[in-house]
């Protein structure tokens, strides 16, 4: 199933090679990378990965994490939600339930090849959504060994309330999606709006931040109104007992995804669990400044439950990352 070239600009790595695949989600045709270990010949345990909130599948921003993985021998493949990037699909329409399904199938695809591990597979969510829905496969997926999750969203509608700084703009937005619908009942046609400033709002950090510059190009500027109420109904909280093996990556009053939703999930969620606090620093600022830290913590939670099959020491285990030393501390 190897598919045309992709559009996007693949970064480089080192001893990976990636090639272009091609599945189906509900008969909708995605496309995605499939990274691999350079010198492996044996079935490889994998790892799947779908964007975070408005992400693609060729974001630089994922590069060190999947260097990270195919280092540590696992395949890795990262696809393009339906209606974004190279895949197939209603363009720029956001949806939750879509999303999930697709991230279902993605696992399903690999699971379906001669040169994976069927047996050993983990999840992988970044940004948002991203991360909250990292937590709702693994709930629905329970044979993959392992999740992690990073800054991620567990109530939706909390989630966009806490971007307005007041109820009378909490109400009028709340109005506007209830017109929108009554609109589309009557005339089958709704209102489009920009995602980054009428259905989430951006932060001054993120106006400002390059970190996804090259991406950014290349996502829609109108999607329909109609995509906040799946926002509005999203609840990765809810199905969190169901999540085993998760380790969630968060930071210490974080204004784009609060911190307070990655406590819930990881005080909700089963064991084994792992919650990595990173301080100091900022939504953006901590892919970077953190990276050296966190990711070899993400490659060990990977390592034991995934490639060895064993527990952590701990059931549940709390690090905070950015004081003057990593502390430690059990939940």
């Amino acid at each position: 199933m190897n598919g045309r070239a992709m559009t996007g600009m693949v970064a480089h790595y080192v001893c990976v090679r990636t090639e272009t695949v091609e599945f189906y989600s509900e008969g909708v045709r995605l496309r995605g990378f499939l990274h691999r270990p350079d010198a492996a010949s044996d079935r490889l345990p994998f790892i799947v990965q779908g964007p975070g909130w408005l992400g693609l599948a060729d974001a630089k921003l994922y590069v060190p994490y999947h260097q990270a993985f195919t280092d540590a021998g696992f395949a890795v493949l990262i696809f393009d939600y339906r209606g974004f990037g190279e895949s197939e699909g209603d363009r720029g329409f956001i949806s939750p339930t879509w999303q999930l399904e697709d991230w279902r199938n993605a696992i399903a695809y690999l699971r379906s090849r001669r040169d994976i591990d069927a047996e050993r597979g983990a999840i992988f969510g970044s940004g948002g959504t991203g991360g909250g829905n990292a937590v709702m496969v693994a709930a629905a997926e329970p044979d993959m060994r392992a999740t992690i999750s990073q800054v991620p969203v567990a109530d939706g509608r909390d989630w966009l309330r806490r971007m307005r700084t007041s109820d009378v703009e909490w109400n009028d937005f709340l109005a506007r999606v209830e017109a929108d619908r009554r609109q589309r009942a009557a005339t089958g046609s709704g209102v489009l709006v920009h995602p980054r400033d009428e259905i989430m709002i951006q932060t001054a950090e993120r106006r400002a931040s390059t970190v996804k510059a090259d991406v950014d190009s290349r996502i829609p500027t109108a999607v329909p109104l109609s995509c906040a109420n799946g926002i509005l109904d999203y609840r990765p909280i809810d199905v969190a007992p169901r999540a085993r093996g998760l380790m969630i990556v968060a930071v210490e009053d974080d204004l784009v995804t609060p911190t307070a939703h990655a406590s819930a999930l990881f005080a909700k969620s089963g064991s084994p669990k792992k919650l990595v606090m990173q301080r100091g620093t900022t939504h953006y600022a901590a892919y970077k400044q953190y990276a050296g830290e966190v990711i070899p913590m993400m490659v060990e939670w990977l390592r034991r439950l995934v490639l060895e099959g064993s527990r952590p020491a701990r059931d549940a285990e709390e690090v905070i990352v950015g004081a003057a030393a990593a502390e430690t501390a059990p939940a």
